[in-house]
């Protein structure tokens, strides 16, 4: 085990960054008695407070600021997910020759009796990711969804009792740094450019999201997504059982388009029309957890009971209300160009689309087609506002709005009763709001207060 190892050496262990999953391996680590520094390159009230917090576990730490040369003579060194490979802390962990994990890693390796289900993907992680955590409770399985779905996974290690089963969301930052990562199933979602603010070519993104098979062997079992090209190409040479799941022909778990039926090979599960979310790109995902349900032993009738209770997930394609005759939608965690063109397929109304934010290298130019039918307008805003007005113009009629208030002052005189309001940004968050779920709880609290 990797503590067992790292105290064996003496020493302290740094953590690199104080986020979340740096504050629950930290905490994780002293509950194991291990020496600590952890440190974080930010500054502000709440890092203070958490720093407050370590120094009083026993703790060293440092915030606005990396001590580079502890960190290079450390036992070991875990970072968090949003610390970029390039960073100086990394830089000089890795010329030192030190073990370098993330906090899904340690919390991971501090599990020895919990299985998971890891679950990757450019899009659809987290939804798939609640759905089989809410299917595998639905067959009596001990299970809790973690990882980057917003748990640490060291939280969950720091349990007196911990679940038997995790549903683990991991991102390609996460699986960069997950040496010890095996899971009992994995799930890979779909592959589409991504992340190409932090990665220099697509190949390296891939080359992270091929990590989930690092251990592959023959007993292994692969749930995948038989409609993505990418995906189809990473797994072929894959060892292992592959369970493959598509909306578009016949496969071991598969959407039988003219019967609108769920079906796991030649068994019907539900019908579509008694799964509660929206959009193909959400039969999908309920199609990966099916797959990983039979897996585990559950019966069809028992996999269904469990689809028809999911619930839409907070900002991923969540209808928030109808007003005025317009449904507005929070699909803030779209935050690539990809997961937008999928929230757009799911619409049957004409619709006004709010896009824009913190560009994360895609042009917006493919969007193009698949709006002229339907869109009655783009409102482009934040940092990317003036790259998405130039990609689509001709197109689309697009509207530059300012602030956030703006943004849906403007959506509001665009839409004509029957139409939708999507918000399904295609950037990240960061030029206006700390993360996309306070920008997704800013449109709600705007919606619930229209009249």
């Amino acid at each position: 085990m990797l503590v067992e190892r790292w105290r064996a050496r003496g020493g302290e262990v740094a953590v690199v960054g104080l986020g979340r999953s740096g504050l629950a391996a930290t905490h994780l680590l002293r509950d194991r008695g291990l020496a600590v520094y952890a440190s974080d390159g930010g500054r502000g009230e709440r890092l203070e407070a958490q720093a407050a917090e370590l120094r009083a576990r026993g703790a060293a730490v440092d915030v606005g600021g990396h001590d580079l040369a502890r960190i290079r003579a450390a036992t070991a060194v875990v970072c968090s997910p949003g610390v970029p490979p390039d960073a100086a802390p990394r830089a000089a962990a890795a010329l030192a020759g030190r073990e370098v994990v993330g906090e899904l890693d340690l919390g991971i390796a501090e599990l020895p009796r919990t299985r998971a289900v890891a679950i990757t993907g450019t899009n659809g992680k987290t939804t798939t990711t609640t759905i089989v955590a809410h299917v595998l409770r639905g067959l009596g399985l001990d299970a809790e969804a973690a990882g980057n779905i917003g748990l640490p996974v060291c939280e969950v290690a720091r349990r007196a009792a911990p679940p038997a089963w995790l549903a683990l969301e991991v991102s390609s930052f996460q699986l960069h740094d997950a040496p010890h990562l095996d899971p009992a199933i994995g799930v890979l979602t779909n592959l589409a450019p991504n992340h190409l603010d932090r990665y220099p070519t697509l190949a390296s993104y891939y080359a992270d999201k091929a990590l989930l098979f690092r251990h592959a062997r023959p007993g292994s079992t692969w749930v995948t997504n038989a409609d993505n090209a990418d995906v189809v190409a990473m797994v072929r040479e894959v060892a292992g059982r592959h369970r493959r799941f598509s909306t578009e022909g016949r496969a071991e778990g598969w959407y039988d388009r003219a019967g609108r039926r769920l079906m796991l090979g030649d068994v019907p599960v539900m019908p579509r029309d008694e799964f509660p979310l929206l959009g193909d790109h959400n039969v999908a995902n309920a199609l990966a957890a099916v797959l990983v349900g039979a897996e585990l032993g559950g019966a069809p009738a028992a996999i269904a009971a469990a689809l028809r209770t999911v619930t839409p997930i907070a900002h991923r394609v969540e209808p928030i209300r109808e007003a005025g005759g317009v449904l507005w939608i929070n699909d803030s965690k779209s935050t690539n160009v990809t997961s937008t063109v999928v929230a757009i397929a799911s619409l049957e109304r004409p619709f006004v689309l709010l896009l824009g934010g913190r560009h994360k290298g895609e042009p917006y130019t493919r969007l193009g087609p698949l709006l002229a039918p339907r869109c009655r307008a783009v409102v482009a805003y934040g940092e990317a506002g003036p790259l998405v007005e130039a990609d689509l113009a001709g197109q689309v009629p697009v509207v530059r709005a300012g602030d956030f208030a703006e943004v849906l002052a403007t959506a509001r005189g665009l839409a004509r009763p029957g139409d939708a309001v999507l918000l399904s940004p295609a950037c990240s968050s960061y030029d206006m709001f700390d993360n996309y779920e306070q920008r997704g709880e800013a449109f709600r609290a705007a919606v619930a207060a229209l009249p």
